[in-house]
């Protein structure tokens, strides 16, 4: 009787949380259950096999669980497919011929009161990219990790103590940078252009927005609304753009698909590999919250999760090559009529509820 009854609750959780993906609500105890998806199959697989092995296909319950569980096994897996090597890969491998037209990027959520400052810097050393993002820091973090501005002169500094500082340290040269908090006062958000080597001049933003949860946020519905406000920017400068940050948003959410097709950038994972980065500590519960999207003038040179620093989130690394010829092959996400009607109808609402 306790088999069954736990195999019930199993399938339940697992058909519920599936059914999640469409209820048009942003509450988090809603949206949260975009996240483990591949949690979910886990569980999904585990549970109908338990259902073969301890209860009678005789049974029409049985037989109802198992077709449920398999729909929503299925339904899972056509989410996260796109996001492993069986998939085609979205963006090209680079063939590198112009030192001047690279650009590497390294983002790291270095968790505020982790004090393993020299393991940053190791990473920093190690892979020399030509931009750092740090997502958490305060003023401890700014001033321990200080010791690169001679290899990295152009910096933009928030430091905060409320878990949102964010810190851009860059050895290209950085134009009109801008701080702006899109929706609260409190969480900031960095934007301006990155010079290569070459002269090219490229758009960059930088995002942290509040994640859903009880302790943050009690809906995704600021989070959406930041994503679409800057998808909505990208693609009105219609230029060589890139995206980056912890975004508290998982790839294969319906708010990362519309924002990738308004503001029409490519995400690099795809084809390739999850990349998760969060929990760093919980290898059973991870998933891809760090993200770096670009616009399809870019190939992709290398991307890396790298090591443990200390931090909740793994740092991500990537390397892009300026290749103007691949706009031909990488062709840019379009958004339809009803999807922009969509993005612009959140973006409303999400303002109004801001009032």
């Amino acid at each position: 009787m306790v088999v069954k009854i736990t195999l019930c609750i199993l399938s339940m959780f697992v058909v519920l949380g599936t059914i999640a993906s469409f209820v048009p609500m942003d509450d988090w105890w809603v949206r949260v259950f975009d996240f483990p998806r591949g949690i979910l199959i886990a569980i999904g697989i585990v549970t109908i096999l338990g259902l073969l092995f301890t209860q009678s296909l005789s049974h029409p319950w049985v037989i109802l669980l198992i077709l449920m569980l398999a729909a929503s096994i299925t339904y899972q897996g056509t989410k996260i497919f796109p996001y492993t090597p069986l998939a085609k890969k979205e963006v090209m491998k680079a063939e590198v011929t112009k030192v001047g037209d690279t650009v590497s990027l390294l983002v790291s959520n270095v968790l505020m009161d982790n004090r393993d400052y020299d393991k940053l810097l190791n990473l920093v050393r190690d892979k020399d990219p030509s931009l750092l993002l740090t997502l958490e820091t305060d003023k401890k973090w700014e001033n321990a990790i200080g010791v690169i501005e001679q290899d990295y002169p152009y910096t933009v500094k928030v430091p905060l103590d409320n878990l949102y500082g964010m810190h851009l340290y860059s050895k290209y040269k950085l134009e009109d940078m801008d701080v702006v908090y899109i929706l609260d006062k409190d969480i900031p958000s960095i934007h301006g252009k990155v010079v290569l080597p070459s002269g090219k001049r490229v758009n960059l933003h930088c995002l942290h927005p509040k994640p859903p949860a009880p302790n943050e946020s009690k809906t995704s519905t600021k989070r959406d609304v930041e994503l679409l406000i800057v998808g909505k920017r990208v693609k009105k400068h219609e230029g060589t753009t890139i995206v980056a940050g912890d975004l508290n948003d998982v790839a294969w959410s319906n708010t990362a698909a519309l924002f990738r097709k308004v503001s029409g950038l490519l995400d690099p994972r795809k084809g390739r590999g999850l990349y998760n980065t969060f929990h760093a500590d919980y290898p059973l519960a991870r998933w891809p919250l760090d993200h770096v999207f670009h616009s399809n003038d870019f190939t992709l040179i290398e991307m890396e999760r790298l090591s443990h620093i200390g931090s909740d989130h793994f740092p991500i690394f990537i390397s892009l090559f300026y290749n103007p010829p691949a706009e031909e092959v990488q062709k840019e996400k379009e958004a339809s009529e009803e999807e922009v009607e969509e993005a612009n109808e959140k973006i409303e609402n999400g303002l109004k509820e801001g009032d």
